[in-house]
């Protein structure tokens, strides 16, 4: 099976990746230093703008399918259109020589493997996630589809990725590395207000991102 030549692939890994980092862009991610970086992606996003095998020139060329998964709504995240615009700006119009299957979970968590086996039924080329959840029911449906992260807080902690430098697997995108904000945010208040003693903390134990987060509080706060 012919994925394409070696230029091909990086030529499509750089669009895919200059995609979804404009979907984060929308909203205002990058603003937060030091917060967004890239995982390396592998051959396999290649699969999102070229043809997973040799067609003679006379039959119709195929056209990539997206599966873009999100846990909450459409109607509230900036980075759907964002999406879009991304794909546009690099000559890639929905419905013409794209196509995107949109799913969205309206924030029910029970909908979400539902809606990712749809997907990979659906063989779509690649899969593109906004987050922990999302990104993990993917793993577990799939190992073969390519599937970019859209915002993940710890993928590595999480154990969605090997590690950054080499994620491995089916995964890769962007991750918002925010371990260890936590703390530095509370020395910097401790700092500001040096007659502080008491701080109260707000967070979602369902989330594992806000464990992570309260833990690394609760261990500033011992120092």
């Amino acid at each position: 099976m012919k994925i394409g030549n070696g230029q091909q692939a990086v030529d499509n890994t750089k669009k895919i990746k200059l995609i979804v980092w404009r979907a984060k862009r929308a909203q205002g991610l990058d603003r937060l230093a030091g917060q967004t970086r890239l995982i390396p992606v592998g051959a396999l996003c290649a699969l999102l703008l070229i043809p997973c095998s040799s067609v003679p020139a006379q039959q119709p060329k195929k056209v990539p399918r997206i599966g873009f998964l999100m846990g909450g709504s459409s109607g509230r995240d900036s980075r759907v259109e964002a999406f879009r615009q991304g794909l546009h700006d690099l000559g890639y119009i929905e419905g013409k020589n794209i196509a995107i299957e949109w799913r969205f979970a309206e924030g029910q968590e029970a909908q979400v493997a539902p809606f990712v086996a749809e997907l990979v039924h659906m063989r779509v080329d690649i899969i593109v996630t906004d987050g922990n959840q999302t990104t993990n029911v993917a793993k577990s449906e799939t190992k073969t589809i390519p599937i970019v992260m859209a915002s993940e807080s710890d993928p590595v902690g999480m154990g969605t990725v090997a590690s950054l430098a080499r994620p491995d697997g089916n995964i890769t995108g962007l991750s918002n590395l925010i371990e260890g904000l936590s703390a530095k945010r509370l020395e910097i208040l401790t700092e500001t207000l040096p007659g502080i003693s008491r701080v109260a903390a707000i967070w979602n134990p369902e989330n594992p991102q806000a464990v992570s987060s309260f833990e690394e509080e609760q261990i500033a706060t011992r120092r």
